[in-house]
């Protein structure tokens, strides 16, 4: 199984793991991602460590579709891929929630599924440069004509020859969306994705190949999911650690009534405890919230504890179906630990 590590997004002051990211290239990791909410962005980072590294793949998980056009998507994704000598970048891309579309980018939150739809052929096109770009979309059109144009938009082609197959992966959870992302994305970045999920996401990704009309089956998708680790001898203290984010996600990253994450923790079986993380966190009880996740989701969905146990558990996530998975902590002996779970060498 290929190993990602994920460095995130920085909190109040920019932090980035250079030497962190460059020993997880030296014991053979396959990718690095990077990520954006209201802070840093995913994409400069990577331009910033593609210099400083040799052969990683430099992922976004995820760019925002509200932050960027698709066509300033597509300049950025190929301009750092060229920087980085080619075939490095992979495009991730996702929607994030309802209140950071609009509170934040000022863009309507619109239909989701016709925006990746529109999103990633325009993309697409962009990067294969076979003529200028023009596209007919429910969300997305180009040349623009709507209200405010001029009505004098012009096709274009990149003046950048850039590699024509940047992959493009996109998060997505929900039936309709992971449909859509088998039938028209070279990967996926599941949301929730834990060891014996994939059966109920398989007949929906087979569902996507079968619309894509090409033959397209698992064998030649990426399934990039991701895991929490944590190393440490005191494995309740080691989960400990880890509750606040889910708190924070499940409970404050996203409305009330549209919060992907609390849905996500449902479908698993916890909805008595999401509700009241969220019922805490909204309140502005935060420690009672952060008290209230059970051990068992976040053991669930994360790798804590002594070494020996964390590669025991690793086992399940090699049978899981993903294909490669990224390891989210900023631990050293986290990404030591797990090179040797996956026998990277």
């Amino acid at each position: 199984m290929k190993l990602g590590l994920s460095i995130g997004y920085s909190r109040a002051h920019l932090d980035l793991p250079v030497q962190l990211v460059q020993r997880a290239e030296e014991l053979g990791y396959d990718s690095v991602w990077t990520a954006e909410a209201y802070g840093t962005d995913a994409v400069t980072p990577l331009a910033y460590v593609a210099a400083l590294t040799k052969r990683i793949k430099l992922g976004t998980g995820i760019m925002q579709l509200a932050a960027r056009t698709p066509a300033n998507a597509a300049m950025c994704a190929a301009t750092v891929d060229a920087m980085a000598g080619g075939g490095r970048f992979i495009a991730g891309l996702g929607v994030s929630g309802p209140q950071i579309v609009e509170g934040w980018y000022g863009e309507p939150w619109g239909r989701p599924y016709y925006r990746y739809k529109d999103y990633v052929a325009i993309m697409r096109k962009i990067f294969r440069r076979a003529a200028p770009v023009t596209h007919e979309g429910r969300e997305i059109s180009l040349p623009f004509t709507g209200e405010g144009a001029m009505g004098v938009g012009k096709p274009l082609k990149s003046i950048l020859h850039m590699n024509p197959d940047i992959p493009i992966y996109l998060g997505t959870g929900n039936e309709a969306t992971v449909k859509l992302t088998a039938e028209i994305a070279d990967g996926w970045l599941p949301l929730g994705f834990v060891p014996g999920s994939l059966p109920e996401y398989l007949p929906w990704l087979e569902e996507g190949f079968r619309r894509a009309g090409n033959g397209k089956n698992l064998r030649d998708f990426a399934i990039q999911a991701s895991v929490h680790v944590e190393v440490g001898n005191d494995v309740a203290a080691a989960l400990a650690k880890l509750k606040p984010e889910v708190a924070l996600y499940v409970g404050g990253m996203g409305h009330r009534n549209k919060n992907f994450h609390k849905d996500m923790m449902i479908r698993r079986g916890f909805k008595d405890a999401a509700e009241r993380i969220q019922e805490l966190y909204l309140a502005h009880r935060k420690e009672e919230a952060i008290a209230a996740v059970p051990d068992e989701w976040v053991d669930m969905k994360s790798l804590v504890g002594p070494p020996d146990r964390i590669k025991q558990r690793f086992r399940a996530w090699e049978d899981s179906g993903a294909t490669s998975l990224t390891v989210r902590s900023r631990q050293p002996e986290a990404i030591e630990v797990m090179a040797q779970a996956a026998r990277l060498n």
